[in-house]
């Protein structure tokens, strides 16, 4: 099986979509498949679009290019769309509706979490063959090898780290942790580190700030402390507190977005009004969480084993995907030979690149 990820992978820290686009491809790799991330080769059986806005950087191709490659190359590869990003997230008010307009050209449908699927449904996308599948990380990176747990004597330290700076990953809570270790009650029982970017104009008072770091290094920082704090607001799923519990910290989570499909039973959750109370549960109970998290369930080969399922599921059933495709094809030869010509173009000008 050919799959094709619509992703340029980056190197170093960089956002959750990047590392699933990695751990997927390894694993698909690992399972005999090959994976490409372009849409040159004439014999692709899936094509997943991950990241379809042109803008961005780690964006290997749009859903227009999809759709000519269905129309003028191969209309026997089956399209699949994973969504994991919403306008609730950063308060922004177009890419629910950008993403509903791509995934009219999608045949299946992938999505990181039932809150975000559901909301998605709920704002009028399609709502055949839609799944959900976990996001995870890879455990060979992200373990409990080295970790520390607290004893309960001496400061409990909590972790987070973001790569992305927007308020909403949970700074409001994140400021309040700062605060609570300024005063006298949790001054000696409290310390609290942040791994990433912070906003313009913020910074901490009483706490620690580390730069981004990715892989083994950012596993090992991590396991330094001795709890995983989230606060992040709206997030369609999150790779940062998967890492935190793949580690072995017990998790405080918010109650907000898809972030207590992934955290339920592994921590304790909090609202915006409560969380120095929900604070103290946890570490009254951290032993009990703590043997909890052993069995966290969510990581990489997991998430990758359901996606290839799919895939391979999708390739038996392909005929009636085809026919049940609601996008129609183009027919115009302009068009066609246009795009032909420039595909054939940019053929050559990798292969140059890659010589």
């Amino acid at each position: 099986m050919k799959v094709s990820i619509g992703t340029k992978i980056q190197e170093g820290p960089w956002g959750g979509g990047n590392l699933f686009a990695i751990n997927l491809k390894n694993y698909l790799t690992t399972k005999g498949h090959q994976v490409v991330s372009n849409l040159y080769d004439d014999d692709i059986d899936i094509v997943l679009i991950t990241e379809p806005r042109k803008s961005s950087e780690s964006s290997a191709y749009t859903h227009f290019d999809v759709k000519k490659y269905i129309d003028y190359v191969n209309p026997q590869a089956v399209v699949v769309h994973r969504i994991n990003e919403c306008d609730e997230r950063k308060n922004t008010n177009y890419v629910n509706k950008y993403l509903i307009s791509v995934n009219k050209f999608a045949d299946q449908t992938i999505f990181v979490s039932t809150w975000l699927k559901n909301l998605y449904e709920e704002q009028g996308i399609s709502e055949i063959n839609n799944n959900v599948v976990m996001a995870g990380a890879n455990k060979e990176i992200f373990n409990n090898k080295n970790f520390k747990p607290w004893n309960g004597e001496g400061k409990i330290k909590i972790v987070t780290h973001h790569w992305g700076a927007n308020w909403n990953k949970g700074f409001d809570s994140y400021a309040l942790i700062d605060e609570l270790i300024g005063q006298q009650k949790w001054k000696d029982k409290l310390e609290f580190s942040y791994i990433g970017n912070l906003p313009k104009n913020f910074s901490f008072k009483n706490s620690y700030v580390v730069e981004p770091l990715s892989g083994t290094e950012l596993a090992n920082e991590i396991k330094k402390n001795h709890l995983y704090i989230t606060g992040s607001i709206n997030e369609p799923s999150g790779n940062h507190h998967i890492e935190g519990a793949q580690c072995g910290l017990p998790l405080l989570y918010i109650n907000s977005g898809g972030v207590p499909e992934y955290c339920n039973n592994f921590g304790v959750m909090f609202e915006k009004n409560n969380l120095e109370i929900k604070l103290e549960e946890i570490i009254n109970n951290y032993q009990k969480y703590l043997e909890k998290i052993d069995s966290y369930p969510f990581n990489s080969d997991n998430m990758s084993e359901h996606y290839l399922n799919l895939f391979e599921n999708n390739i038996l059933n392909k005929e009636k995907i085809i026919q049940n495709r609601s996008f129609n094809k183009s027919h115009s030869k302009i068009t066609k030979k246009s795009y032909m010509f420039l595909r054939e173009f940019k053929k050559r000008i990798r292969k140059i690149n890659l010589n």
